[in-house]
């Protein structure tokens, strides 16, 4: 339990750290940048391949026990919309990228710091913590809703393509499903969870990667608790946010 608290003290200090003392906006800007495109554009295929898939199951699963004359057909489209948009493509997803990107963050920071790397920053009078984790932070932010979406949509494409190709049920019908009773505020809660979801993968892989010491094998064991630690605060928050924003 103590190492608990002591890794969460630890946490919150490096945060304090990566918020602090900014360095020149135009360095910022261009780091942004770059990590949106490292984090985000780099994982659309991921997303896509995933979303397309899951979304065809879930037809296919709605379709199979939902086989009742007195059941319309039409709710397996609104139960595969339902189903992307409040816990797929937010929560699922971000599980899925905790491992990518997680990964490859805490790899890539973890490097720099056995490679005495951070220390040299230090050394010229660079706020390391805020010039390595801000950006990516920042980043993942602005670029993991987008994702969201994306998922959204392929997901949904996914039931309608697998309902046409298949024939288990009439495509009309699933159309009709995806425009029953849909309510706006549940794009808006996916995206506000994504959002956390972006800052929890990006600070806390950060936080194991620049706390890594030892040698190379260091790295490897920083990116699996990184990853372990990342989907388990995920899904805490996710529990969280839900019954905070929809109950």
């Amino acid at each position: 339990m103590l190492k608990i608290f002591e890794l969460i003290g630890r946490y919150f200090m490096l945060m304090g750290k990566v918020f602090s003392r900014p360095e020149k906006a135009a360095i910022y800007r261009r780091r942004i940048i770059f990590e949106m495109e490292l984090l985000g554009v780099n994982s659309i295929g991921l997303t896509a391949i995933i979303s397309v898939f899951i979304g065809a199951v879930i037809t296919l699963q709605m379709c199979i026990n939902l086989d009742s004359p007195f059941i319309p057909r039409s709710l397996v489209g609104y139960a595969t919309r339902e189903t992307m948009i409040l816990e797929f493509s937010s929560a699922v997803v971000a599980l899925i990228l905790a491992g990518k990107v997680g990964s490859s963050i805490a790899s890539e920071i973890g490097t720099m710091r056995i490679t005495e790397q951070i220390d040299a920053l230090e050394i010229m009078g660079v706020n390391s913590a805020s010039y390595l984790i801000l950006p990516k932070i920042v980043a993942a932010m602005v670029f993991f809703p987008f994702l969201t979406i994306l998922s959204i949509l392929i997901g949904i494409l996914g039931g309608y393509l697998i309902a046409a190709a298949t024939g288990i049920m009439i495509p009309a019908d699933y159309v009709d499903g995806l425009l029953m009773d849909f309510k706006p505020y549940s794009i808006t809660y996916t995206l506000i969870k994504t959002v956390f979801f972006a800052y929890i993968i990006t600070s806390i892989s950060a936080f194991y990667g620049y706390n890594a010491r030892g040698n190379s094998l260091e790295v490897g064991t920083a990116s699996t608790r990184a990853v372990v630690a990342s989907c388990v605060v995920i899904l805490l928050f996710d529990l969280i946010l839900t019954q905070v924003l929809l109950i």
